[in-house]
């Protein structure tokens, strides 16, 4: 892979939501992207990803050069890594179909290229299996909206290479983003399992008919989740010990560890909670459409991030 700073081209394979983010992200660091993905739409789709995109990223700030007619979607896999510096897959979550996708990019990438994907559930071991130099295959799971949210969890396979790892991890930090490099797989990776716990919880609370999904997202959006964008879960109960700090707080509240409170196998998704959680949130979003919530989460994040910059440089 060329220095970080030499990298002027990305290719980014597979253009959903999560891959059209990254289009978007990498558009807005002042990068030429090269996509590709069969489907027979995934132009159109992606063009209006990133126009729904763009305000967000051009109130967040646009990079010098930044544009996107910068973005060309190419007819072949092949032409969409041609040139590229890094590679950045997306693909849908299904084992098989990364296997032979990540093998056929390990074909036709030049060689020294790092190949990440963006999976959310696979560990790189088991997706490296058929490509030809594993070496370069690294995970790069970013969280939605890409070019909105900064962590990227980057970690790599039995097969892959250190030097690999390292340069994922630089060259997102290169690109604007927070970079936790993990030593080894876990299932889910750091951000998806604590994110799953409470997912887990909301949905047993929903089922129990103990909280509606509007009181749900009220208690986080109006309680913890206050907290969590200065300092994380960690931070908030060291605080919670006073002036004797996490330790005070382990000592004092420890055995509430041992209270029925939370119940983390997950409930049985049966038509009716299913039903439920649609319905709660079809009330809780009301006259508002998918577009308007995007955008409101957009604005919400950036006020956010200025913000949380503000009280830390102050």
């Amino acid at each position: 892979m060329p220095e970080t700073s030499a990298v002027h081209t990305v290719a980014c394979v597979g253009a959903g939501v999560i891959g059209g983010g990254w289009v978007a992200h990498f558009l807005a660091r002042g990068f030429d992207v090269r996509a590709w993905d069969p489907a027979p739409d995934a132009a159109a789709k992606l063009t209006r990803l990133v126009d729904a995109a763009w305000p967000a990223l051009t109130g967040l700030g646009l990079a010098e050069g930044a544009s996107r007619a910068r973005l060309t979607v190419t007819g072949t896999l092949a032409e969409a890594v041609d040139g590229a510096g890094f590679v950045q897959e997306s693909a849908p979550e299904d084992l098989s179909l990364k296997q032979k996708l990540l093998a056929d990019i390990d074909a036709v990438t030049p060689d020294g290229v790092v190949i990440a994907s963006s999976t959310s559930g696979y560990g790189m071991t088991e997706m490296q299996v058929a490509a030809k130099t594993p070496e370069r295959l690294v995970v790069g799971h970013p969280f939605n909206p890409p070019y909105l949210i900064p962590l990227v969890e980057v970690v790599g396979g039995k097969l892959t290479a250190p030097w690999a790892v390292e340069r994922a991890g630089e060259f997102y930090r290169h690109v604007g983003k927070t970079v936790l490099t993990m030593e080894r797989e876990v299932p889910g990776f750091v951000a998806n399992r604590l994110q799953e716990a409470l997912w887990r919880e909301a949905l047993h609370m929903v089922a129990n008919g103990e909280a509606t999904v509007e009181q749900i997202d009220t208690a986080i959006t109006d309680g913890p989740g206050l907290r969590w964008p200065v300092q994380g879960p960690m931070l908030t109960f060291h605080l919670a010990g006073g002036e004797g700090g996490m330790a005070h707080m382990l000592d004092h509240f420890g055995p509430s560890l041992k209270s029925p409170w939370t119940r983390l196998d997950a409930p049985e998704l049966t038509t009716q909670l299913r039903d439920a959680v649609v319905e709660g949130c079809d009330e809780e979003a009301g006259e508002r459409t998918i577009a308007d919530l995007v955008a409101e989460r957009d604005r919400a994040i950036i006020a956010v991030q200025r913000a949380v910059d503000e009280a830390r440089r102050g």
